[in-house]
């Protein structure tokens, strides 16, 4: 992986909380501790959300974009770091360095963005309670969770710009992740653009929903000030009080990163990001919840719920909260507030399909993230080729996480119900990951024909920033392509059917469901969303068309055959993936049947992501040998 600007350092040392390894067991515990804690805490919140319909309000909408974005901001750092301390191990690759800067700048500016947008809320809720429902509509929620894709333009700019950096000898980062800071002070080049852009565009992205928030609080506090009665002002401080807490611990820390170079302290900066990446997204869930009667209430029936059948219950809870008082009706919005997947089968006593798909879901998960802690952990996998499986494998697990789970609680719990502003929020996710997978796998073909067809180049072609420009512009444009199909389907209404007879909220149940008109989403399918996955494909094609060709020049069998195996396990998933894709979402309308959405979107959702684990690893020996080593690693003393 040799560069143009001579990249000597193609791995970095972590040395973690503490420079002395006999002192890292304590902090271990404390931090698996601390990430069970985590998640258990924001999944519970979720679920609670999601499953109780009078929570389906725009403050707890954020709320619950906010625990799962915590989720994922604390998942980019600890299980790494976790990782390290049970393999012994204080290596990360140049590319995985530069993959977790990236999602740890993604996930800290939408922390950032959500907490700006809640403070709106807080702001029309109290200075402008009539008007709340009106204003905050579900359009404008969705607009402005899915606006805060503009933090993956953030990150791949600093990315990027880490990525033209040279390191030298020294190799160490003195952090227990690669942040930005610790980074420019090794890099052996000239820093001053990466810092420039820290303090302007970084600065700029911070301090403006930093300052929506002043803004935002001091109306509220002058309206509250306003309020006659005692009991009136403290009832409305008391809802913003968490928020405002939450607000105070985030941005106390993150403040640090605006603190000019010679006052910086590597201890200090460990002390700060430990708070911000560790602290602040397990206390969140606890702030959000000790003093809401509601979310308690919630989280109650969540952890002691009994398993039975409520779709009577649930049928009637529908018509109260659809003709009573429900805090999201809008003037021209839908009158419906949730829909009914019908999930996979429509007779209750077929429901032992629910063990099936735990199982599969199980393999997925641990198919995937065994082969992401086989790469990470196994040097001799620091390449393109396994950089790019990685993230493939990471996209396949989000995928089938996006829409399993949900049909699993819901089988559970006895329930069909999602609410509107989950099923756009599924919608979105789904699309996100379904798209990324897509340009993983172009990307994945380019660099198989980059290795068969010009081996002698492959390392001047392919390099580490070239790598990560792939990845994350793909991550770019399928978040752009899913704002926008997610936001035309918020503007269509939905009427009297509220039943989606499928296992998730898929783009086209929904448009057969909508009683306005439907035409510019079946366009847009047909134009830009066919454009990106032609596209691709025929990029695809093209990268085996060379790839066959030059195969086929060689003169011995045997050569041929080890061409052809480097890129058999790609092909057969390219061919699993695009067969179902196309099957759904490019047949006419006319065409379409409901049973046979599902039996593909099972293979292109549940089959194929828990398949690629086994298909990329069945024929490869590197692969196999790295799985040995961390299935049968032993723990043993750094002593």
């Amino acid at each position: 992986m040799s560069m143009a600007n001579q990249l000597s350092a193609l791995e970095f040392l972590l040395l973690g909380l503490s420079r002395q390894p006999q002192q890292q067991s304590l902090p271990f515990v404390l931090f698996l501790s601390m990430y069970l804690a985590t998640v258990l805490g924001n999944l519970l919140i979720t679920l609670a959300i999601s499953t109780d319909s009078h929570l389906h309000t725009p403050m707890y909408f954020f709320l619950s974009n906010l625990s799962l974005v915590d989720i994922w901001f604390f998942s980019t750092i600890v299980p790494k770091m976790l990782a390290n301390h049970i393999l012994v191990s204080q290596t990360i690759s140049f590319f995985k360095c530069l993959t977790q800067l990236y999602f740890l700048i993604v996930f800290g500016n939408m922390d950032n963005f959500l907490l700006a947008v809640m403070t709106y809320d807080r702001f029309v809720a109290v200075c402008q309670p009539l008007h709340y429902t009106t204003k905050m509509t579900p359009q404008l929620c969705a607009l402005l969770v899915a606006g805060s894709v503009i933090a993956n333009l953030n990150a791949l700019l600093h990315t990027l710009l880490m990525a033209r950096l040279s390191f030298c000898a020294d190799n160490t980062i003195p952090h227990f992740f690669c942040d930005v800071t610790p980074l420019l002070r090794l890099s052996c080049s000239d820093t001053h653009l990466s810092e420039m852009m820290i303090l302007t565009v970084g600065a700029l992205i911070m301090i403006t929903p930093f300052v929506c928030i002043l803004v935002s609080y001091n109306c509220i506090a002058c309206a509250v000030l306003r309020v006659p009665f005692t009991k009136g002002r403290w009832r409305a401080f008391s809802t913003c009080g968490s928020h405002l807490a939450v607000v105070s611990l985030f941005y106390g820390t993150i403040s640090l990163y605006f603190n000019p170079s010679p006052s910086y302290s590597a201890e200090k900066n460990i002390k700060a990001a430990v708070m911000y990446t560790v602290v602040t997204p397990m206390l969140n869930s606890f702030i959000y919840s000790l003093r809401n009667k509601d979310l308690k209430g919630a989280l109650r029936k969540v952890i002691g719920r009994k398993r039975f059948s409520t779709f009577e219950y649930k049928v009637s809870e529908f018509v109260v909260c659809k003709f009573g008082s429900m805090p999201m009706t809008v003037e021209n919005q839908s009158s419906v507030s949730e829909f009914f997947p019908l999930g996979l089968s429509r007779q209750p006593q077929q429901q032992q399909l629910f063990l099936l798909f735990m199982n599969m879901y199980l393999a997925t998960v641990l198919g995937n993230v065994l082969i992401i802690l086989a790469i990470s952990t196994d040097s001799c996998l620091h390449t393109t080729m396994y950089f790019f499986l990685t993230n493939l494998s990471f996209v396949d697990f989000c995928l089938s996480s996006t829409i399993v789970p949900k049909m699993l609680a819901n089988n559970i719990h006895g329930s069909q119900t999602i609410s509107f502003f989950g099923c756009l929020t599924q919608l979105y996710f789904f699309i996100v990951f379904g798209d990324v997978d897509n340009f993983l796998l172009a990307v994945m073909a380019y660099d198989c024909f980059v290795a068969v067809c010009h081996p002698l180049r492959y390392t001047t072609k392919m390099t580490p920033q070239l790598c990560a420009l792939l990845v994350a512009g793909s991550w770019v444009i399928a978040s752009l392509n899913a704002l926008l199909h997610t936001l035309l389907m918020a503007h269509l209404s939905f009427c009297a059917d509220n039943t989606i007879p499928h296992f998730f909220c898929d783009v086209t149940p929904l448009l057969r469901l909508s009683c306005s008109d439907t035409q510019l989403n079946e366009m847009m399918i047909l134009t830009e969303g066919a454009l990106i996955m032609i596209t691709l494909f025929v990029c695809i094609q093209v990268s085996y068309i060379c790839i066959t060709s030059a195969v086929l020049r060689v003169p011995s069998t045997k050569g041929k055959w080890k061409a052809f195996s480097t890129c058999g396990s790609h092909l057969t998933v390219v061919s699993l993936f695009y067969g179902t894709i196309i099957a759904v979402y490019f047949n006419p309308s006319s065409s379409h049947s409901a049973k046979k959405d599902i039996a593909d979107a099972v293979m292109y959702t549940v089959v194929t992501p828990m398949l690629n684990p086994f298909i990329y690893n069945l024929r490869n020996k590197d692969m196999k040998g790295a799985l040995r080593k961390v299935i049968y690693i032993k723990t043993f003393s750094v002593q």
